[in-house]
């Protein structure tokens, strides 16, 4: 990983906990909730960060849970809240990641893959570590979403403006991959997995959603109401941050892709 953006990510954490994390999103809220009818012994958690989903399939789903990441700041809220921690850098293209091949039932990566440069290792080590037949949940922000596209064609600006401060400035530093829902779909795919769902959260517990909440009941509700029919109506493309769900193939069932099932949550 960048060195840049590890100082980065660590001027933005500095300070904060669980408690005060402002960057609270529905992807987040909806592990481990996806997981049911699943049965994942052990779990790894890619860049990790806070631990909020770390801390949350810890305590709510009977697993073996371990969470990586190589920020300090990371490191010492995982280490606060817990969590089975290891670090390691997942963007290192002459350093495999250190598991035996089919180590985990289920991978989580979220908000990860744009910030690697070195993709093509990266997503070839996911698959390896992951068993046959089991699951990586992925998920970046999705460029062709509604919540990015009419900001830039209403006021012709960059997704990140690095004067904005705050979380804009650090997105505009540290992501080196741009994706929308589709490239993401078919980039996964090409190593060989195979997609079956698509989680699409719906407004109900995120910082911003609580913010717009308090300030106006009605509002957020309009919103979420919204929100609602659009992700019933429209293809997941236009969703701003969809959680993929993939299979690593067993052998018998190799090459069987199929349009992944939409689940609004």
């Amino acid at each position: 990983m960048r060195e840049d953006a590890v100082r980065i990510e660590n001027e933005r954490l500095e300070g904060l906990s669980q408690d005060n994390y402002p960057w609270f999103h529905e992807r987040h809220r909806i592990f481990p909730k996806v997981f049911e009818g699943a049965k994942y012994d052990r779990i790894l958690d890619v860049a990790a960060g806070m631990g909020i989903v770390g801390k949350r399939i810890h305590e709510l789903y009977p697993c073996f849970m371990l969470c990586n990441d190589i920020s300090s700041e990371s490191l010492r809220n995982l280490t606060v809240n817990k969590i089975n921690t290891i670090s390691f850098d997942l963007d290192d293209p002459d350093v495999s990641f250190p598991f035996r091949d089919g180590s985990f039932d289920a991978i989580v990566s979220l908000a990860t893959v744009e910030h690697i440069i070195h993709t093509e290792e990266h997503m070839r080590e996911l698959k390896r570590i992951l068993k046959k037949g089991g699951h990586l949940y992925i998920s970046a922000p999705n460029y062709s979403s509604i919540h990015f596209v009419i900001p830039y064609l209403l006021k012709g600006r960059s997704f990140h403006n690095p004067l904005d401060g705050g979380i804009a400035k650090y997105e505009f530093y540290a992501h080196v991959r741009y994706f929308t829902y589709k490239t993401l779909l078919e980039y996964v795919t090409s190593f060989g997995f195979v997609p079956d769902k698509v989680y699409l959260p719906l407004p109900e517990a995120s910082s911003r959603y609580k913010a717009l909440k308090k300030r106006s009941s009605l509002l957020a509700f309009g919103l979420r109401s919204i929100l609602h029919v659009l992700y019933k109506v429209l293809p997941p493309r236009w969703a701003f941050h969809p959680v993929l769900r993939f299979t690593n193939p067993s052998s018998e069932s190799e090459g069987k892709v199929c349009k992944p099932q939409t689940v609004v949550l």
